[in-house]
């Protein structure tokens, strides 16, 4: 397939916004607890709010470089039943709703008590928002997976591995921001954010690297022998019935050739995963805020690349008929 700058960011942003959204109520349902210091919510909760909504923005941004009408961008919410796409498009404002109401709550500190707990720990209405975020967070997760993985034809995409890494490499991306974000604002954090961090980046190193195991294993189901329905041996497809480029050539092969691929799987599985790993382990426990902004900004740009080969490695069924131009 060929990679859509505008979708590589769409994931990528998105998925630091879940993931920071998911590292501070993780801490927040941590310190309701008091296994973590209690923070400020409008220096913290707040603050961390309005940078995931940054993000998430972004993200919404450039999803509509990819449209062909953003004007009717509306319409794709309509196929809800069926689409997962539509779904995606229907949870995304919702969780980005709710994360500006997380947000405003601790900023405004409106936290009226709506329950209280057998051992006596009040559930405000921030805790309301995040539970509700978090599930909401994991819904665009699993719509966002399941675009690709419910795609039957392109192999690569049809598995359960699309779906958990997506969630892994989000959380993974969204909890080291939070180290870096901690290390400025609330340095008796970095730590705990900095274990998950390297917990989740751990988990989604291995779930990368059992999803390029399983396509390495995977042979075409199709050759151009089947395509055509002659069983010659040899056949070679010199022309495809025209002089240019179209649609077809365009959209669904990224003309790269097999050193470029396999650069490129080396550069994510370097800097999505090994560097930022070895950045947060140097910094681990550390007050500093530089080696976690330097881990979150390789980590972002291996993700780049890991999202450019994710769609560039699906081998569409139609470039069995457009190979070549004559």
């Amino acid at each position: 397939m060929h990679p859509a700058f505008s979708v590589i960011f769409l994931t990528t942003l998105i998925g630091v916004g879940q993931g920071l959204f998911l590292a501070l109520f993780t801490a927040q349902s941590y310190a309701l607890f008091d296994l973590l210091p209690q923070q400020d919510g409008h220096g913290f909760y707040a603050a961390g709010s309005a940078l995931a909504l940054v993000f998430l923005c972004g993200g919404l941004f450039a999803s509509f470089f990819h449209l062909g009408r953003p004007e009717r961008a509306w319409r794709s919410a309509t196929q809800w039943r069926t689409s997962w796409l539509s779904r995606e498009v229907i949870v995304l404002p919702a969780f980005m709703g709710t994360v500006a109401l997380y947000g405003l709550a601790h900023g405004l500190d409106w936290k009226p008590v709506l329950a209280t707990l057998p051992g006596g720990i009040a559930v405000d209405a921030t805790v309301v928002l995040g539970t509700l975020g978090t599930l909401l967070a994991f819904a665009l997760f699993l719509c966002t997976g399941m675009i690709y993985a419910c795609l039957r034809f392109l192999r690569e995409w049809h598995t359960p591995l699309t779906v958990i890494n997506y969630v892994l490499l989000g959380g993974a991306s969204g909890f080291t921001l939070a180290t870096a974000f901690a290390a400025v604002a609330a340095p008796e954090l970095t730590r705990f954010f900095g274990g998950w961090a390297l917990i989740i980046l751990l988990l989604g190193g291995v779930g990368r690297v059992a999803s390029l195991l399983r396509n390495r294993r995977l042979r075409p189901l199709s050759a151009l022998q089947s395509a055509i329905g002659i069983k010659h041996p040899h056949i070679v497809q010199t022309t495809q019935g025209f002089m240019g480029g179209s649609f077809n050539t365009r959209e669904f092969f990224h003309r790269r050739g097999r050193l470029f691929l396999r650069s490129i799987r080396w550069l994510f599985l370097v800097g999505a995963f090994l560097l930022p790993a070895l950045l947060l382990a140097a910094g681990f426990g550390g007050a500093e805020a530089g080696l976690p902004i330097a881990a979150f900004v390789v980590q972002y740009f291996g993700l780049l690349a890991e999202r450019w080969f994710f769609f560039a490695q699906a081998h569409h069924p139609q470039n069995l008929y457009y190979q070549s131009v004559a």
